[in-house]
């Protein structure tokens, strides 16, 4: 890597994988050159992926969101946590019964998925902590009792976030607060901590296409997720100042550890000659 990430890619990829607030669109707004840059993709018949770290939402409203903003979007093209936690329990832990400290979308994927789920800690062999508005003293006492007292039970959690940003600056207390709970109380630490940056979701994201990931890009603006993903799961990756980090930040991280690219506009991502072959004005 050079001493500086380079503001231009080099060449185009087998697939892209996006983060979306700040690095597709800000609030209701598509940032500039992500139009261009995704449909251009798309006609190319490049793949993409779009990710997020919310299991509360249904996919459908991301989504509905990008289709409205002018990104026609197929809910297939949408991966979340509540896809990776789901595929990671059927493949690590078949048949084992769940707890799930968790909201609505979560629960009904592990119902379809026939993933068994208890709150007797005596049956329980998987506390999943999720972002919960509705987390509770009697959750935690059931994930306490099956962690702690009955000795049987794992914990893994869904994502890393410390809190959920909301417009305004403000924010809720997200799936770190609530794994910390549990793991403070029952002296543990959780197995798995899955979303981004765990590599299972890259995985999870690109699964069915038979593409190295070292051959995929991973777009994003915040450094410990977006771009530690892409670390972790051996991608090439791409940090847009259009939100959360800055270069500065960016350079400031171990040279394995900084992005392969950051981008004043996403479009950028397009190597110089599409854009020669598009006649477009380098921006």
């Amino acid at each position: 890597m050079t001493a500086e990430p380079t503001r231009w890619a080099t060449h185009l990829y087998d697939a892209y994988v996006f983060d979306m607030d700040g690095t597709i669109y800000l609030g209701d707004h598509l940032l500039p050159g992500a139009r261009r840059l995704i449909e251009e993709l798309r006609e190319r018949n490049i793949p993409v992926r779009f990710l997020t770290n919310n299991p509360t939402k249904d996919l459908h409203q991301y989504a509905d969101k990008l289709t409205a903003l002018g990104l026609p979007t197929p809910v297939e093209d949408i991966v979340g946590t509540v896809a990776t936690t789901t595929s990671w329990l059927l493949e690590h832990k078949p048949g084992q019964v769940v707890f799930a400290i968790a909201e609505e979308p979560l629960i009904a994927a592990f119902e379809r998925a026939g993933i068994p789920m208890s709150d007797d800690p005596e049956k329980i062999d998987v506390v999943v902590a999720s972002y919960d508005r509705t987390f509770d003293y009697r959750k935690l006492q059931i994930a306490f009792d099956a962690i702690w007292f009955h000795r049987r039970a794992t914990l893994v959690g869904t994502n890393p976030d410390r809190f959920c940003p909301f417009p305004g600056g403000k924010g809720q207390p997200d799936c770190a607060a609530v794994v910390a709970a549990i793991e403070a109380c029952t002296n543990t630490k959780a197995e798995i901590v899955l979303g981004k940056p765990n590599a299972e979701m890259a995985r999870v994201a690109l699964a069915g296409l038979d593409l190295e990931l070292k051959d995929c890009l991973m777009v994003g603006d915040r450094l410990m997720t977006d771009i530690q993903l892409a670390v972790n799961a051996g991608m090439a990756s791409a940090m847009p100042l259009t939100g959360e980090s800055t270069l500065d930040e960016a350079m400031a991280r171990p040279e394995e550890s900084r992005p392969t690219y950051v981008v004043d506009r996403i479009d950028h991502l397009l190597p110089s000659q599409v854009w020669e072959e598009r006649g477009w004005a380098l921006e």
